[in-house]
């Protein structure tokens, strides 16, 4: 089962640099749009990070608020991708959010430890 979980846990890893890698691409263009690295890093992550929840659950006991903050910043970004996918361009804006809530599920997920008593 541990090798599951890290198996699991590159592949999420993966997902989210490759959304980040297709939302960085574009820094510079003055006009951005959803790529396919965006489209499979965000779908790719989302998947993974429940699978990944599906393995700790079975090993014990998560910690299910950093969970539910995790998905729904996962979800609010796969809706946003897969909603603007056909689109030519998308505003800066919503380029901008994307990266946001991008680097703010990183950071919940690398600094939203565990409590210790």
């Amino acid at each position: 089962m541990e090798f599951l979980r890290h198996l699991l846990l590159v592949v999420h890893l993966l997902g989210f640099a490759a959304l980040v890698g297709g939302l960085l691409v574009q820094a510079r263009d003055p006009e951005k749009r959803v790529n396919g690295l965006m489209r499979d890093g965000a779908g790719t992550a989302f998947v993974a990070g429940l699978l990944l929840v599906g393995v700790l659950e079975a090993d014990g006991s998560p910690d299910h608020a950093k969970i539910a903050v995790k998905a729904i910043i996962g979800l609010v970004i796969l809706v946003l991708v897969m909603a603007n996918l056909r689109k030519d361009r998308i505003a800066t804006g919503l380029w901008a959010l994307l990266l946001l809530l991008s680097v703010a599920n990183v950071c919940v997920a690398v600094f939203w430890s565990p409590v210790h008593t």
